[in-house]
């Protein structure tokens, strides 16, 4: 029984039982160490319980347990919750009437925040208790949202932050662009084609309600979806079916001189270096070879190759070969012997037939 309910748990929440104790760890860890430094910042004292609020408990567990989410990034936090702790002070000093004095400040907190950049979700709870409180016979002072809320959200960023580099987790959360290869401003050649940024943009005008997710981890996250969709179509074409079998190659104690002149005569710029036992060991460039005159090959190959085996399925090259890294993949067998070579021509090949042939399918079908 226990076993559907966590499987029905998962497919309503997919996380796995490692990131879920990470999350509570975390949690459990931050507001411990929230409490014990903001009480001895304050108070010289180490007992956490009167600077701890409960507000604050909601707060970690958007930052543990979805560190990515914008309403868990630090200026949500510490200035939603501080935000809110000022509103719910000014609606209780203001309104002399304690129900609507609550209801004024969570209705008002949430638009400022809104509005400001900062929306949290337990700023409301902030919120609606600092006008209770305000409203009480002891009525809260200014120290409340500063000294209280600012210095426990501020000390739980901290916590989180600490936490979060020490298991591999970024916080605040940032979305990784890879560089362009050649250190230009222009974007990866993967995200040259499909939807553009301002497509992105159309489409969550359109949608025109808040979304739990920033747009470039949206943008990320489409971007994947593209290319598992890209895997799964072209699944079944190899490595073996579009590779080059006659490999024209270069031995590695072959002169530099010999070996720029083979490669002339075959009009190749690269060419790929292997063994006596026709193992790959490197690449290496025409340039490379005539700065080298004088030496063997082994002395100026590129030992850096990226090698492919035959029944690789194409999709796994498409990362390789489209982002600057590579212009050319070894496939090698199990012995990594050459038993052929793909570059990038090769690849737009078969990516154009297949669009070729998906596209007469789909007529047909129609």
């Amino acid at each position: 029984m226990w076993l559907s309910v966590y499987s029905s748990l998962r497919g309503r929440a997919p996380i796995q039982p490692r990131e879920a104790l990470r999350a509570g760890l975390g949690a459990g860890v931050g507001i411990a160490a929230c409490g014990l430094v903001a009480r001895a910042v304050v108070e010289g004292r180490l007992s956490a319980e009167p600077l701890l609020i409960a507000p604050l408990g909601a707060s970690a567990v958007l930052m543990f347990a979805i560190p990515a989410s914008p309403l868990a990034q630090p200026r949500a936090v510490i200035g939603g919750n501080v935000v809110a702790a000022v509103v719910g002070l000014a609606c209780a000093a203001l309104i002399p009437q304690a129900t609507l004095a609550a209801a004024m400040a969570v209705g008002l907190a949430v638009v400022l925040m809104a509005l400001f950049g900062c929306l949290h979700p337990p700023g409301g709870a902030i919120a609606l208790g600092a006008a209770l409180a305000g409203a009480a016979p002891h009525a809260l002072s200014l120290e409340h949202p500063l000294a209280i809320v600012g210095l426990g959200s501020a000390l739980l960023v901290l916590a989180a932050a600490v936490f979060g580099r020490a298991t591999g987790r970024s916080y605040p959360h940032r979305v990784a662009k890879a560089a362009s290869a050649h250190g230009t401003a222009d974007p990866q050649p993967a995200d040259r084609v499909g939807y553009t940024a301002a497509d992105l943009d159309h489409a969550l005008a359109q949608y025109g309600e808040l979304l739990d997710v920033s747009r470039e981890d949206l943008d990320a996250l489409f971007r994947q979806v593209e290319l598992e969709a890209h895997r799964r179509l072209h699944a079944r074409i190899r490595c073996d079916e579009i590779m080059s079998r006659d490999v024209v190659s270069v031995g590695v104690e072959q002169t530099a001189e010999s070996a720029l002149t083979w490669m002339r005569q075959h009009d190749l710029r690269t060419a790929p270096v292997v063994d006596r036992e026709g193992r790959v060991v490197g690449m290496v460039r025409r340039a490379e070879l005539q700065a080298g005159r004088g030496r063997l090959v082994e002395a100026v190959l590129d030992p850096f190759v990226h090698k492919v085996r035959p029944w690789t399925p194409v999709h796994a090259l498409l990362p390789l070969l489209s982002s600057g890294m590579a212009h050319e993949a070894m496939v090698v067998d199990d012995a990594r012997r050459l038993v052929g070579v793909i570059t990038q021509t090769d690849l737009i090949g078969v990516l154009y037939r297949a669009h070729v042939v998906e596209a007469v399918v789909a007529r047909a079908a129609a």
